[in-house]
């Protein structure tokens, strides 16, 4: 067995699968991104053990977990083969590598890692546990990167068009995938957002991958957001780089973005819409909300979002305003049509 520090840990995570021994619990409000859960215990032995180490001693706090450890010791080592017998990793003839963490690098990792290192598997630990991969990857924020804004009306296309732009090989963060949520009141369908702390270990796992793909210089496209995608926020740090690099906003004529739009929400259930709406109806205004409504039920999905188009365009209105007022760098591209290969091209020239 080998300890590691975080940064050769993550070197090794990009190829060898990474084992987090953590309760179910611990694991399902965040964890290492790609990692997989392997608990030494369930939430309630974790518990159990913690309050025989407080009240009682350390020596019967391993005991006790030695109790429940024994009983699991086949099973765990089946669940790791059965999930390298999948992983690309393992060559054949060649003695089968996992990485293991539990939260601050102790007892859970070191007695998984033995039990895996006596069956065979070559074992590597992290040193300083999960606390130091969220330590790491709160630093990641503060690398001063080079970003491109993709912005644009509601209805933009915004999304496939960084996909396009990642097949021409640019750089690309999609914020929203990270988030599960498409910026809107209707972002969230069918889609369970991370936790706050989950949702920063993805952001600052894409930013490491993505700017050692290729050369730091290389700017990363991004979509222009505000601070808060539904239920989770940008870091600070995030959020100001974005601000101070250059606003590509592709200005799209809006009956066009209308039919764009139509056609991808207007497949969503009804009462999933009108729940929507209802949401926004304090910033929608009393007659809006009321007319929406009216038009979602009577099926006239599309003078529905005209309607909801427009709230939409004001406000980004407003924000466009602001960063002309304070002098920050804006390229408006006219494009006639939603179509993420034309946009691209005006982008690229």
């Amino acid at each position: 067995m080998k300890k590691l520090g975080i940064e050769e840990f993550l070197l090794l995570a990009r190829e060898f699968p990474v084992l987090d021994v953590r309760s179910p619990g611990e694991y399902g409000h965040a964890h290492i991104p790609g990692a997989w859960s392997l608990p030494l215990f369930t939430d309630e032995e974790r518990k159990v053990v913690g309050t025989s180490y407080k009240q009682e001693s350390r020596e019967q706090a391993i005991k006790l977990g030695l109790d429940y450890f024994g009983v699991k010791m086949r099973k765990m080592v089946e669940e790791v083969e059965a999930l390298l017998k999948t992983n690309p990793s393992v060559k054949k003839g060649e003695q089968p590598t996992v990485l293991v963490h539990c939260w601050r690098g102790g007892m859970r990792s070191a007695g998984v890692a033995w039990l895996l290192d006596l069956y065979g598997f070559k074992v590597y630990t992290l040193v300083g546990g999960y606390k130091a991969y969220r330590t790491w990857a709160m630093k990641q924020f503060s690398v001063n990167y080079l970003f491109k804004v993709l912005g644009g009306y509601t209805g933009s296309g915004k999304t496939p068009t960084l996909a396009e732009l990642k097949k021409k090989g640019e750089k690309i963060i999609d914020l929203e995938e990270l988030a599960q949520h498409k910026g809107s009141a209707f972002g969230s369908f069918g889609r369970v957002q991370p936790s706050q702390e989950m949702f920063e270990n993805l952001l600052a796992w894409e930013l490491y991958l993505t700017n050692t793909a290729l050369p730091p210089e290389v700017p990363i496209w991004i979509e222009d957001e505000s601070q808060r995608i539904g239920l989770v926020n940008l870091p600070n740090s995030i959020c100001a780089s974005m601000k101070l690099a250059t606003l590509y906003f592709v200005d799209i004529p809006f009956n066009a973005r209308l039919v764009h739009i139509t056609e991808e929400y207007g497949k969503l259930k009804k009462e999933e819409l009108v729940n929507s709406i209802i949401r926004i109806q304090k910033r929608l205004g009393g007659q809006n909300t009321k007319l929406a409504i009216n038009y979602m039920l009577e099926d006239n999905i599309t003078e529905c979002f005209a309607i909801l188009l427009r709230y939409y365009d004001k406000h980004y209105e407003k924000s466009i305003q602001t960063r002309m007022e304070m002098k920050l760098p804006i390229a408006k591209l006219a494009v006639e049509k939603v179509d993420a290969a034309v946009v691209c091209q005006k982008l690229f020239e």
